[in-house]
C-alpha cells in the first residue's frame, strides 16, 4: 500500500556557492533537489501539482522571493515555501509567513533546522496531493466513493457494474458489513437507462415487527385496525427504478414468498387491495452472510436465493485492497475536516503505520469513523486523545463520543455486549449514542 511521498525540493538560490553546497547535503537527505539560480526559471518549472516543496532565498536580484511566493500561490495555495533569509531581513520573513510561506529559516541555520521543517511540509504537500488524486477519480461519472481505487479488486468490480447496469436482470451483491454494497447498487442504478427514476433503498434488518408487510408492499385505507390512510410500500416507490433490499437474508420467511412473487412476476398486492398491481422495477439485494448456506440451513427460502442470484457481484473487503485504503482515507479526513470546520493535520507516523496495518474489519464504515476522530484530535502519534485548545466540557464530550464508538466497534454494534462492557443502564447508553450520532447498525459485521 503506498502513499505519495513528495520528496522534490525546488532550491532557489542566487548564491552559487551556497546553493550547491546546500544542495548536495539535501541529497544526501535522499530529496530529489532541483537547483535554480532565479525566480523565474523556477516559475516555468514548478507547476500546480509539483510534488514537494519550494526553498527559496528572500533577497535574490529580478523577481525576489516574497514575489516568487505571491506567484506560486497563485497557481498553487497550498504549496509549501520556505524562506531562508539573513538576520537583517527576519521582519520581512515573517511578513511571507503570515502571507502564506510555510516557514522561514535564518542564515546561517542548523541544517536540522531546514530539514525539519523540509518533513513537516512534505508531510503536508502529501496529505494535499492525496486529496487532489482522490477528487480527480471522484469526478468520474458514476463512481461512488466506496468503488474509488485502482486495486485490482476494486478496478475488476466497476468493470463488471459498468458492463451490467444497463441490464434487465435483477442483482445479488455480496460481501462484508461496510464494504459499500449500497454503493454497488448505485452505482448500477446510475449507471443505467432507471437512473432518472427512484432508487429505494430498504434495510430489511431493520423493519419494524409486525410492520414489514405494509412497509414494503403498502395497505389500503381500513385494511386493518389502525389503517387511517392508504399507504405506498417501499416495493411500488421503485416503480420504474430500483429497489435495494440490503441485508436481505434478515427477511421473514413469510415476507420472503411476497417478495418471492415480486421477482417472478414484477406485481404486489398491498394489504386489502382488491387487485395486483404490476410494477417496473429493477430488484437489487445486498447479503453480508452467505445466502446459499442460508438457503440449505432453511433460513432463506431456495427458490427465492435462486431468483435473486441470477448475477452475482462481490465488493471485496478493505484487506483485499489495501492500496485504496490511504485514497479513501484522504477523502474521508477532508470531508470530516469540512464538516467539522477543521483542517487535517499532516498524517503522522501513528495514523500512517494503522492505515497499513489494520486489517479493518469495519471496513469503510469503520475507516470513516477512523478518519473522523483523527480530525478531532482523538488519534495521535500512539492513539492518544489531544484535544489542545479545548474547553473541558468540549474535552469530555468528544472523549465520551470516542469511547462509546470504540466499544460499539469492538462488540460489532452488539448493545448487549456494550452494555455489559460500560455497565450503564440502557436508556443512557441509548441517550448518549444519540446525543453523539451513533448506531448501532453502523458498526454491525458479519460472524
Amino acid at each position: 500500500m503506498d502513499f505519495i511521498r513528495p520528496a522534490a525540493v525546488a532550491l532557489v538560490e542566487d548564491d552559487a556557492d551556497f546553493r550547491q553546497a546546500l544542495s548536495e547535503r539535501l541529497s544526501l537527505e535522499g530529496f530529489d533537489v532541483r537547483e535554480f539560480a532565479a525566480a523565474e526559471p523556477a516559475l516555468k518549472a514548478i507547476g500546480a501539482d509539483f510534488p514537494g516543496v519550494v526553498v527559496t532565498d528572500l533577497r535574490m536580484p529580478g523577481l525576489d522571493g516574497r514575489q516568487l511566493l505571491a506567484r506560486l500561490q497563485a497557481q498553487d495555495g497550498d504549496l509549501p515555501v520556505i524562506m531562508m533569509t539573513g538576520h537583517g531581513d527576519i521582519a520581512d520573513a515573517v511578513a511571507a509567513v503570515q502571507n502564506g510561506a510555510y516557514d522561514f529559516v535564518a542564515k546561517p541555520f542548523a541544517f536540522d533546522r531546514l530539514l525539519d521543517s523540509l518533513k513537516r511540509a512534505l508531510e503536508k504537500r502529501s496529505l494535499v496531493l492525496e486529496n487532489r488524486r482522490l477528487l480527480a477519480m471522484a469526478g468520474d461519472a458514476g463512481i461512488e466513493l466506496p468503488l474509488i481505487g485502482e486495486s485490482r479488486a476494486i478496478k475488476a468490480l466497476r468493470a463488471t457494474i459498468a458492463q451490467i447496469a444497463d441490464a434487465r436482470m435483477d442483482v445479488l451483491i455480496e460481501g462484508e458489513t461496510g464494504v459499500g454494497k449500497e454503493a454497488v447498487a448505485r452505482a448500477l442504478h446510475n449507471g443505467g437507462r432507471r437512473r432518472l427514476a427512484p432508487f429505494v433503498a430498504v434495510n430489511c434488518g431493520a423493519l419494524p415487527d409486525g410492520l414489514i408487510e405494509s412497509e414494503l408492499f403498502g395497505h389500503e385505507l381500513g385494511a386493518f385496525a389502525g389503517a387511517l390512510r392508504r399507504r405506498v410500500g417501499h416495493v411500488e416507490r421503485a416503480h420504474n427504478g430500483s429497489l435495494f433490499l440490503d441485508e436481505v437474508e434478515s427477511m421473514p420467511l413469510g415476507v420472503q414468498v411476497k417478495m418471492l412473487r415480486v421477482l417472478e412476476e414484477r406485481e404486489i398486492h398491498p394489504i386489502g387491495a382488491n387487485e395486483p398491481r404490476v410494477l417496473d422495477l429493477r430488484i437489487l439485494a445486498a447479503a453480508k452472510e452467505d445466502l446459499a448456506a442460508a438457503a440449505r440451513a432453511g433460513a432463506f427460502r431456495e427458490d427465492l436465493y435462486y431468483r435473486l442470484n441470477v448475477v452475482r457481484l462481490r465488493a471485496p473487503p478493505l484487506r483485499e485492497r489495501r492500496e485504496d485504503v490511504p485514497l479513501l482515507f484522504a477523502h474521508f479526513l477532508r470531508r470530516a475536516g469540512d464538516r467539522h470546520g477543521i483542517e487535517p493535520a499532516p498524517m503522522n507516523d501513528g495514523v500512517r503505520r494503522r492505515l497499513m496495518e489494520s486489517e479493518w474489519p469495519g471496513n469503510i464504515r469503520e475507516l470513516s469513523h477512523y478518519a473522523e476522530r483523527v480530525v478531532l484530535g482523538l488519534e495521535g502519534e500512539g492513539g492518544v486523545a489531544a484535544a489542545d485548545g479545548l474547553s473541558l466540557p468540549e474535552r469530555m464530550n468528544r472523549f465520551e463520543a470516542d469511547i462509546l464508538r470504540g466499544a460499539l466497534e469492538q462488540h460489532g454494534g452488539d448493545v448487549v455486549a456494550v452494555l455489559e462492557d460500560m455497565r450503564i443502564p440502557r436508556k443512557t447508553l441509548y441517550d448518549k449514542m444519540q446525543r453523539h450520532g451513533l448506531r448501532p447498525a453502523d458498526f454491525r459485521r458479519s460472524k
